[in-house]
């Protein structure tokens, strides 16, 4: 059978679906995508640990960097560029509110909101919470065995964190993704559960334990992990934490072609905001969809190749005989 080439024209996509994967904060280390190994990826099961948010809209990337002409000699005339800043910047919409989506549209720290102790003072970020139960040896990502008496106060439907105490640690919490910095020590026994990203739903509840809906970002539970039941989550305009991800942007072609940006390191840029989108454009005034919008700051890597500081990655998979 002979092969048809042919020329390819400018890719025709849809929509641009986002994955995002944490940065390990304390070592500094991005995620790193490889297209010559992860390029065919399926959508639906992307490789660890990126996490699928679905599809955006408004994707809009704008690099930022500035050169300058290198003068030399009299009269001055250029002799050759050099860039003199390094910068990037990406915005979007999310088309859903999700406790991932929510945090990277949030310039500060997210927070889970703890169902509360019976009595409990009532407070802006969720009262005192009621005491979180022990998993049972065995856990997994998506399984978490529990004593009857425990596992009788889930119920399916129900949003758990999973997470260890705070014992009076500094620097930053969250296993394994940092969601805040904590500079001295707090009170709070249950704070690292209060930001952790480590959540999940939960789909079936036994005498014996949960089943989680999906499985926790963080993997099976960490040694001395803890759960507590989450009623919803709460995040604050202000602060001094800044949100830190590796993002993959993905626009995949009509002909089967992809394009791939991908930043190692993005940073939260603004507070929370919302974009309202009217479900009916002749009607201003009817019901709209609340969107969450996002800004980000791309920060720079040393890429090991040759040491050049990079801030994104595009990357072109074409289709299938395109000639190129």
């Amino acid at each position: 059978m002979t092969a048809t080439w042919f020329s390819a024209p400018a890719p025709v996509t849809r929509r641009v679906r986002a994955f995002f994967a944490p940065v390990n904060r304390t070592a500094q280390t991005p995620v790193l995508f490889d297209p010559s190994e992860q390029g065919r990826f399926s959508f639906d099961t992307p490789p660890a640990p990126w996490i699928s948010l679905g599809w955006v809209q408004d994707f809009v990337r704008k690099a930022a960097s500035k050169s300058a002409p290198l003068m030399t000699g009299i009269p001055a005339a250029p002799l050759e560029q050099v860039r003199e800043t390094l910068e990037a910047q990406v915005s979007l919409q999310f088309l859903s509110w999700t406790k991932l989506t929510m945090g990277l549209a949030t310039g500060s720290q997210h927070m889970n909101v703890l169902a509360p102790a019976s009595g409990a003072t009532a407070a802006a970020d969720g009262a005192q919470a009621a005491a979180a139960v022990t998993p049972q040896s065995g856990s997994t990502s998506t399984s978490i065995p529990l004593a009857t008496a425990d596992a009788a106060k889930f119920a399916a439907g129900a949003i758990v964190a999973v997470d260890v105490d705070y014992t009076g640690q500094t620097g930053y919490v969250g296993t394994p993704v940092a969601g805040a910095y904590v500079r001295q020590a707090l009170t709070d026994v249950d704070y690292v559960r209060r930001i952790t990203f480590n959540v999940a739903l939960v789909s079936q509840s036994t005498g014996t334990g949960l089943t989680l809906a999906a499985p926790l970002p963080g993997g099976a539970p960490a040694a001395g992990a803890k759960v507590q039941a989450v009623t919803g989550f709460v995040d604050r305009e202000g602060g001094s934490f800044y949100q830190e991800w590796s993002a993959l942007f993905v626009m995949e072609g009509s002909q089967g072609e992809r394009i791939f940006f991908h930043y190692p390191r993005l940073q939260t840029m603004t507070g929370a905001e919302e974009a309202i989108s009217p479900l009916n454009q002749k009607n201003q005034s009817g019901q709209s969809r609340v969107l969450l919008k996002g800004q980000f700051l791309a920060l720079p890597v040393t890429d090991p190749l040759d040491g050049e500081r990079v801030v994104c990655y595009r990357s072109f998979l074409p289709a299938a005989n395109a000639l190129v």
